[in-house]
């Protein structure tokens, strides 16, 4: 039996100084074979990100930033890294990465997602809904494009909360409750609640409500293809990366028997 471990993890567009801090922290844990950041600044900070994995043994995937600035960035350092060069996603496509991982004993499919939030007040939502529906046109074919022996996990800050998520927020439409949903109908699981059937957990939280209480947020997820769920040995948060500082968003990490 191997594990394979996956991490995703949203930087939030950090300096170089915090960039190092970040990677001084990777270097520490051996929990993170694959690796799905969120959020890496253009420019000089995406290219640090990529030397530093490279010194820790992680073959790296960094696309061009888009006029956004923004992208994702996946690194493995457990078999063969193998870009998947066609996504089906064609608006905003450096939000979306995909590739195959070539294991001894199987070969995995990982997609790293980075919804946009929900933009500036003259634009609201426009790029946001134009990547969600780019994506879940996207899903039904993704297993199949990716042609993999084994899992797909597609992980990532996808900037909305699961219908049932606790509290409610009225500022989610149906629409983005039905990018949720489309994983479930393009034949993939949550893997959190795999794990964690009931209850809540946050990946982010908001600025602090009337009370004095911060609003928390479940943004960050892990989705595996539904026939593959019993090979789903943990999906957790790591909450001391966010609660010191390191980034806004805690980490998630996916464990896999396979």
């Amino acid at each position: 039996m191997t594990l394979l471990q996956v991490l995703t993890w949203n930087v939030q567009h950090a300096a170089a100084s915090r960039t190092r801090q970040q990677a001084g922290w990777l270097a520490t844990t051996d929990s993170s074979d694959i690796l799905v950041l969120t959020e890496v600044a253009a420019g000089e900070t995406g290219r640090l990100w990529a030397r530093l994995l490279g010194e820790l043994g992680y073959t790296v995937h960094l696309p061009e930033a888009g006029l956004d600035n923004y992208r994702v960035l996946l690194a493995c350092r457990a078999g063969v890294l193998d870009v998947v060069s066609e996504t089906g996603v064609q608006f905003l496509p450096h939000r979306c990465l995909a590739a195959r991982i070539k294991l001894p004993e199987t070969v995995v499919g990982v997609v790293g997602l980075y919804v946009p939030s929900r933009g500036p007040r003259e634009q609201r939502n426009v790029a946001k809904r134009g990547f969600q529906d780019a994506v879940a046109a996207a899903l039904p074919c993704l297993v199949g494009g990716l042609d993999v022996t084994g899992p797909v996990v597609v992980t990532g800050d996808l900037n909305v909360v699961e219908p049932d998520h606790d509290p409610h927020y009225p500022v989610f439409g149906s629409w983005e409750y039905d990018f949720y949903r489309s994983f479930t109908r393009a034949g993939f699981t949550d893997a959190f609640r795999i794990t964690h059937p009931t209850g809540m957990d946050y990946s982010w939280f908001g600025r602090p409500s009337g009370t004095g209480q911060r609003n928390g947020y479940r943004f960050d997820h892990t989705f595996v293809t539904t026939a593959h769920t019993a090979t789903i040995r943990d999906c957790r948060y790591l909450h001391a990366l966010r609660e010191t500082g390191l980034s806004d968003h805690a980490a998630m990490t996916l464990t896999l028997s396979l």
